[in-house]
């Protein structure tokens, strides 16, 4: 069983950073990619930043510029840091990993818990 937990959202002003952290545990094999998703009140869920495997990233065009993604494989986590937070950037953020598990089955699709970031004054 793998199981992705979520960390570091909050509460936090505008123009301020926050830095989220999943960390992938149980039976993980491999991780083929990992990434954020966000939803709003009201909104459907949308890709923030994605990474692979070999490294390469893709960011919302929300968000570029201001939310960076990065990943220490050592640990099987991946971070989102994000700066410049606007009040648009409120919603409950998910992680989320395509893992191959040690059955060596074909990869599958893994959730967080999700964690709340509010940016308000």
């Amino acid at each position: 069983q793998v199981q992705l937990v979520e960390s570091g959202g909050g509460l936090v002003q505008p123009g301020g950073s926050l830095r989220l952290s999943c960390a992938a545990s149980g039976s993980v094999f491999k991780i083929v990619t990992m990434g954020w998703h966000r939803q709003a009140p009201g909104k459907q869920r949308e890709l923030v930043a994605g990474i692979n495997s070999g490294g390469s990233t893709s960011i919302a065009e929300s968000v570029k510029g201001r939310f960076t993604i990065s990943t220490d494989n050592s640990k099987n986590t991946v971070y989102l840091q994000m700066n410049s937070l606007n009040p648009e950037d409120t919603a409950v953020y998910f992680c989320n990993a395509f893992i191959q598990d040690s059955s060596r089955s074909y990869p599958k699709d893994y959730w967080g818990q999700g964690t709340q970031v509010t940016v308000s004054s």
